[in-house]
């Protein structure tokens, strides 16, 4: 297995050093959160076409990391379209000055990231790897399932927010229907659950340590890059944050408590 994972590695190190390069001359350095969902597809695909037989399990694999991997990056493209880079890139590149900043983003943004990526792709690798001929049992259906309520969850809280920032009357707002009803974060939780479900498949082929990249998914998302920043800015400047902190469940959905009454 070892060999097809580090096949992964060389090939997604590849397309971000590819993107990092056109980030250069379009003077855009947060291209590169298109391609993140992408970078999964990509790896994917490489340990497929490494392993020595195809089955069923890599099939459905195929299918599932192409329709959460594409649509997130094509999620991005629409969210980002004519805004310009992220600030926290041109943050990044008036604290190192211009110029440098073109290489150290190389290390810091690019292929930190395709790092990242591949090790949470871990279980992808060992599906691939350990499959084989067999055949699918309980924990295919399972993962499968648990895959199929991320993904509803991450596309619908996502869809639901971008319908919401869209209508200007909703500026200032919080959103609190749909989706983001039951947990404040839907699209993180979403996101999470897919790689459980891989996680899941990934031991339905025989193989457990791999999925600790469904736990490195799940760390990233809470503390690193998702729902701890957020938080931390919309409780401090979000009107009507706090109140729904309190109703609301921050990560696994749930029924929502009464809104405080207030004498």
């Amino acid at each position: 297995m070892i060999n097809i994972y580090l096949n992964g590695l060389y090939v997604v190190l590849t397309m971000m050093t590819i993107i990092w390069i056109i980030s250069v001359i379009i003077r855009n350095a947060s291209i590169v959160d298109i391609f993140w969902g992408t970078s999964f597809v990509l790896a994917n695909l490489v340990y497929l076409l490494s392993s020595d037989s195809i089955s069923i399990r890599q099939i459905i694999l195929l299918i599932l990391v192409a329709i959460w991997g594409f649509r997130l990056s094509i999620y991005i493209v629409i969210r980002n379209k004519g805004k310009g880079e992220d600030f926290r890139y041109r943050q990044f590149r008036k604290n190192w000055g211009e110029h440098r900043y073109w290489w150290i983003s190389l290390f810091q943004v690019f292929l930190l990231q395709g790092v990242l990526s591949w090790l949470v792709s871990a279980p992808l690798a060992a599906i691939n790897y350990f499959s084989g001929e067999s055949s699918l049992n309980i924990l295919d259906f399972l993962g499968l399932f648990i895959w199929l309520v991320g993904f509803i969850f991450e596309s619908g809280g996502d869809y639901q927010l971008a319908r919401f920032k869209a209508n200007p009357a909703n500026k200032g707002k919080i959103l609190d229907t749909g989706f983001w009803r039951l947990t404040r974060h839907p699209n993180y939780f979403g996101d999470s659950a897919v790689w459980w479900g891989f996680g899941l498949i990934c031991i339905a082929s025989g193989s457990y340590i791999p999925v600790l990249g469904s736990l490195l998914m799940t760390f990233l998302i809470i503390r690193i890059s998702g729902v701890y920043i957020l938080e931390k800015s919309l409780k401090n400047d979000k009107p009507g944050y706090a109140e729904y902190v309190y109703r609301t469940s921050a990560f696994i959905p749930w029924l929502p408590r009464k809104k405080i009454v207030k004498y």
